[in-house]
């Protein structure tokens, strides 16, 4: 099958089966309260999020732009664009979640698109590999497979803080365990 039809398909059903999960699941939890970002975000947050759009999106998007438009290289195309598409509908996802309907379900989303994304940069890492001339593409997967699942594990490591689970004092779990 053709590279890219095959890429088109499998981003495509994706693509129709999170959107109908995270559809289904908002239609479910409706009748939670609205859900906003708690605050203040904390102070390392601005820096990795300075960090992610350099390196896993203008990165990227220069080498679209210098590689593979203008110097014409479709390997370069077909593997940076599904990526920056799935980009954009974790995005949209995003931004429709939680500045349009203030659904909790917006901190699902990184949860379902982060996976795939690391999943589509190897698939692509794959495609180029045996490429002796892209050795330097290759290294860019690596980096932004890096750069991706230490954000899916920063993530990860914000749920609590996400769902404003309550911290207990040192105290309390002590005289909880006394009183067990």
């Amino acid at each position: 099958m053709n590279t890219n039809l095959y890429l088109f398909l499998e981003n495509l059903i994706f693509l129709i089966v999170v959107t109908s999960f995270l559809a289904i699941v908002s239609w479910a939890w409706k009748d939670l309260k609205p859900f906003s970002l708690p605050e203040p975000l904390p102070g390392w947050f601005k820096i990795w999020f300075g960090t992610v759009q350099v390196l896993g999106g203008l990165l990227p998007l220069a080498v679209i732009l210098l590689w593979g438009v203008l110097w014409g290289d479709q390997r370069v195309l077909t593997v940076l664009i599904p990526y920056f598409v799935m980009l954009a509908f974790q995005i949209i996802s995003e931004i429709l979640t939680l500045r349009r309907f203030h659904s909790v379900v917006w901190v699902m989303v990184p949860y379902l698109y982060l996976p795939y994304r690391i999943w589509q940069l190897y698939e692509g890492w794959i495609f180029i590999n045996p490429q002796i001339n892209l050795n330097w593409l290759g290294n860019l997967l690596i980096l932004e497979i890096i750069v991706w699942t230490v954000n899916y594990a920063l993530d990860l490591a914000q749920l609590p803080r996400l769902l404003r689970w309550q911290i207990q004092e040192n105290n309390q779990i002590e005289n909880s365990e006394l009183s067990v």
